[in-house]
């Protein structure tokens, strides 16, 4: 290089003949003369190719790297293992070559999609209100001291850049559903986009271009929210671009210092109260004098007002064994005896299930999530199901297991009667007390009734009637003038001294 600077600044500067610069430099006057002719300042030396044991399986590997390119993230196999299959098939080499050369052909395969124009992207740009972004993700948060995958939907303004998240145990549709609400409740209204990727809840088929054939159910709450999907092409992650760095940024800015919390409940308590605080300290990309709180008070103007809730259950048909249960997600729960042996729908919601028949609802549980498949799932039982059964068969109280989480006060009163003769008969009908009357009056008159010390059916009735007596009226409060001067006295006596004069005539 030195060389070459020297005898272009002899010739064309200093005006030196060929002939010299070749004596001065030992070089040949045609060697001379191409460094001079040419327009190459910097000398260009062939690549050094030293052979290697990875030669004879370039062409394999290379095959194998384009194929793992082709695959999901979580399917592909890691150079490690393709090394392990090199030395299968013979190879001797080191690991570090193979990494290295699969190190120059993902480089190489960047800088092609580089060339091609695929890593060039339009900045964007939205008005206040007019879009919001949407994705999952799954992070690990401590749940009554147990560390607890968790599905977490992430919601961001495109304007504003504000943000919300929201915890749950799946990706379901309920879940998506209920999240939207308490979305737009935290944002104080509704935009009119949503831009979403392609998930199977809202999204059934995948057509050309920008057609979709929309779920049902999203649809539906799409019309009830009046707001347009928009869908993202598939594998195309950086339309909605904004959401995907939320998801990145919640990781540092939201999960590292998370602690441990009792309940799902008081983990998305926490979620919306660190949100509503970090827009006050975050400052706007592009409005750097603004902050994200800011923003999203001019924006909430241009928002329309959140509507009510929609109805976002999941609509299943079951049929009801003949042990009044019915089984969702591994756990087993219980219908009233009447529907025994007949179908009834079952309406999934995030935290409960409301089970409809004949048009009415027949009963409702708290959604249990059994995350292991492989352990027997629980059995929700509610005891008021199984009443009209024992009233056939009263020996069924004895063992039987939805009635293990009675009352204390049924408890007690069934220990005892269940010692007599026919006590679990006597015991039968109290319990169907609880279909004609108050329940907290049926526990309280049993609690008078176990006071007496021998509690029976006539005890618990007599104690049930008395407390559903219409209070006594107050007594009159007479003026002064109308105030008798001698007023009446009881007196039982008087009877005994009538009865006894007529009996002595």
């Amino acid at each position: 290089m030195a060389l070459l600077s020297v005898i272009r600044r002899w010739h064309f500067r200093e005006e030196v003949p060929i002939r010299e610069i070749a004596r001065r430099t030992g070089l040949s006057r045609n060697t001379v003369r191409k460094y001079l002719v040419s327009d190459v300042v910097e000398p260009a030396y062939p690549a050094r190719k030293s052979p290697n044991n990875l030669d004879d399986y370039e062409p394999t590997l290379t095959s194998w790297l384009f194929r793992e390119s082709r695959r999901h993230r979580k399917q592909r196999r890691t150079v490690r293992q393709l090394h392990r299959d090199l030395v299968a098939l013979g190879y001797t080499g080191s690991y570090d070559r193979v990494a290295a050369f699969a190190r120059r052909w993902r480089q190489s395969q960047e800088d092609a999609k580089r060339v091609s124009g695929k890593h060039v992207y339009v900045p964007l740009q939205f008005a206040p209100g007019e879009a919001f972004q949407f994705d999952w993700s799954e992070d690990w948060v401590k749940l009554n001291g147990v560390s607890t995958k968790l599905q977490i939907a992430h919601f961001k303004l495109s304007y504003s850049r504000a943000f919300f998240l929201r915890a749950y145990l799946t990706q379901a549709h309920e879940m998506l559903f209920d999240a939207h609400y308490h979305a737009f409740q935290a944002f104080g209204g509704v935009p009119r986009r949503g831009i979403y990727d392609n998930m199977k809840t809202a999204v059934d088929k995948i057509g050309r271009g920008k057609q979709r054939q929309v779920n049902q159910r999203f649809q539906a709450m799409v019309g009830h929210y009046l707001f347009e999907p928009q869908f993202c092409n598939p594998a195309s992650g950086w339309e909605k671009g904004q959401v995907e760095k939320a998801v990145l940024d919640a990781r540092h800015r939201l999960w590292h210092e998370a602690p441990s919390f009792s309940s799902l409940a008081e983990l998305n308590h926490w979620l919306a109260a660190r949100c509503q605080s970090l827009w006050q300290e975050t400052a706007h990309p592009e409005y750097r004098a603004r902050s994200l709180a800011e923003c999203q008070a001019d924006e909430q103007s241009e928002m329309m007002p959140v509507p009510a809730a929609f109805d976002g259950f999941v609509e299943e048909s079951k049929r009801v064994s003949s042990t009044c249960l019915i089984t969702h997600e591994h756990t087993r729960y219980s219908v009233p005896a009447s529907y025994a042996n007949r179908p009834i729908s079952l309406r999934v919601y995030p935290e409960r299930l409301v089970i409809v028949a004949e048009a009415q609802v027949i009963a409702e549980h708290v959604r249990v999530f059994n995350r292991e498949k492989s352990t027997p799932g629980r059995t929700i039982y509610d005891w008021r199901h199984y009443l009209s059964v024992v009233q056939r068969k009263p020996g069924a109280l004895r063992n039987g297991a939805p009635f293990t989480s009675l009352p204390e006060s049924f408890r007690l009163l069934q220990h005892k009667l269940l010692k007599r003769l026919g006590g679990d008969r006597e015991m039968a009908d109290i319990l169907a007390l609880v279909l004609l009357h108050d329940e907290q009056l049926v526990e309280q008159a049993i609690r008078h009734a176990l006071e007496l010390g021998e509690p029976s059916k006539a005890h618990v009735l007599n104690c049930l009637h008395r407390l559903q007596q219409p209070p006594r009226p107050t007594p009159l409060q007479p003026p002064a003038v109308l105030k008798l001067v001698n007023e009446p006295v009881a007196n039982t006596a008087r009877y005994d001294r009538l009865r006894s004069l007529r009996h002595e005539q």
